[in-house]
């Protein structure tokens, strides 16, 4: 990469005059570039290779969240970098239409994270207590004299699975009744552990956040203490922005 890049944090109007008080990458200062109505927030390229080291990232969000307390912005994923101002404007020119269309869709909007899990000690126990079959089963396999064979066992794999399974989509649903009406959008993200239920990523109105977290307790009434409710936020859109550029 030459000495010219410009790491890109995101895309905004042009005209917004955004005050930029904390630095990005490398502590370099954070300016805009713009091509007609839309501008991309930067700074000069990094000194070298750009690693996702914590104090990179903390610099690429912290730009995002300070532009995003009082304007709009389309973020950017980290790592982004163009060669120079000229491919920056060019990136400006081709995507035009899509920044301005996705901008008037997320103004005046922010993400909140929602996040709920089996707060329990054994997932699988829990299912178990909770699912007749699931216990009717595990029981007959195992209290045999022989025991459980192996694809006994991958058996009850899968019927905890689908349990599982039935369960989250259950409260997904149940969950997602409530909070439509405190939501523009909500995006359902894939869990990543057997414990979790659901990873909600909800767009919502910035002069509806108390709103939102009203509508949160509300959704937690109708679970008892084996369930942990996690909201956060506000955070730019990530999860509501298709930032596919391009570049020729």
């Amino acid at each position: 990469m030459s000495g010219n890049g410009k790491y890109i944090y995101g895309f905004m109007r042009h005209g917004a005059k955004p005050t930029f008080t904390i630095p990005g990458i490398d502590g370099k200062p954070v300016f805009t570039i713009s091509d007609n109505d839309v501008a991309a927030v930067v700074s000069d390229g990094p000194d070298g290779k750009l690693r996702p080291e914590r104090k990179h990232l903390s610099a690429h969000h912290s730009v995002i969240k300070e532009i995003m307390k009082t304007l709009t912005i389309l973020p950017v994923s980290f790592g982004v970098v163009a060669d120079n101002e000229a491919s920056i404007k060019k990136i400006l020119k081709l995507n035009h239409d899509s920044f301005i269309s996705q901008l008037k869709r997320m103004e005046g909007k922010v993400e909140m994270g929602l996040k709920i899990n089996w707060d329990v000690e054994n997932i699988f126990e829990f299912m178990v207590r909770k699912h007749r079959t699931l216990e009717l089963f595990r029981d007959n396999i195992f209290l045999k004299p022989t025991g459980a064979t192996q694809e006994e066992k991958l058996e009850l794999g899968r019927m905890f699975e689908t349990i599982l399974n039935e369960d989250r989509e259950k409260h997904i649903t149940a969950v997602q009744d409530i909070l439509k009406d405190y939501c523009c959008e909500i995006k359902v993200n894939k869990p990543k552990d057997e414990n979790t239920i659901m990873k909600l990523a909800c767009l919502v109105e910035k002069a509806k956040l108390e709103q939102f977290e009203k509508g949160v307790f509300e959704a937690a009434k109708e679970f008892d203490d084996n369930y942990a409710f996690d909201f956060n936020g506000p955070w730019a859109p990530h999860n509501f922005v298709d930032i596919k550029l391009k570049t020729a």
